[in-house]
């Protein structure tokens, strides 16, 4: 069989396409993964943000509890929770008075109800923030 100059330009331009059709989803795939790179990224971020905030409320709760129960300030426990809890209190800590039972022993904070709710806040306008940059077509869960 001999080949005609026709037939192997054929040839060459159907590996041509062939080849272009290759790289073109070779290309596609690249930048799926490196969506789902980014997208990987940003849902590690959100979920940080909410372990985070999680844990900012559950030791603010804790305070609360504490300090609404009359425990015993002395107890190395309670110690611990206001000491862990006080550098995220001290910008509400003037806000408001807190007011006391006849005896002062149970003290109701409302400082602390306070600093819970603005910690939840900037937590859902990061978590907001973070939905945004993941781009259109993101569902939370």
């Amino acid at each position: 069989m001999s080949q005609t100059p026709n037939g192997h330009d054929e040839f060459e331009r159907n590996r041509e396409l062939i080849h272009n059709q290759e790289v073109y989803r070779l290309r596609q795939e690249h930048a799926r993964l490196r969506e789902a790179q980014r997208r990987a990224r940003l849902a590690w971020v959100r979920n940080s943000i909410v372990l985070l905030v999680g844990a900012l409320e559950v030791l603010l709760a804790l305070r609360l509890f504490l300090r609404l129960s009359s425990a015993n300030p002395n107890n190395p426990f309670a110690q611990t929770i206001y000491a862990l809890s006080e550098p995220f209190m001290r910008p509400f800590s003037t806000l408001f008075i807190s007011p006391t039972s006849a005896d002062a022993t149970q003290i109701f904070d409302l400082n602390n109800l306070i600093a819970m709710a603005i910690y939840a806040l900037l937590g859902g306008l990061a978590i907001a923030l973070v939905n945004y940059l993941q781009g259109p077509g993101f569902q939370s869960r």
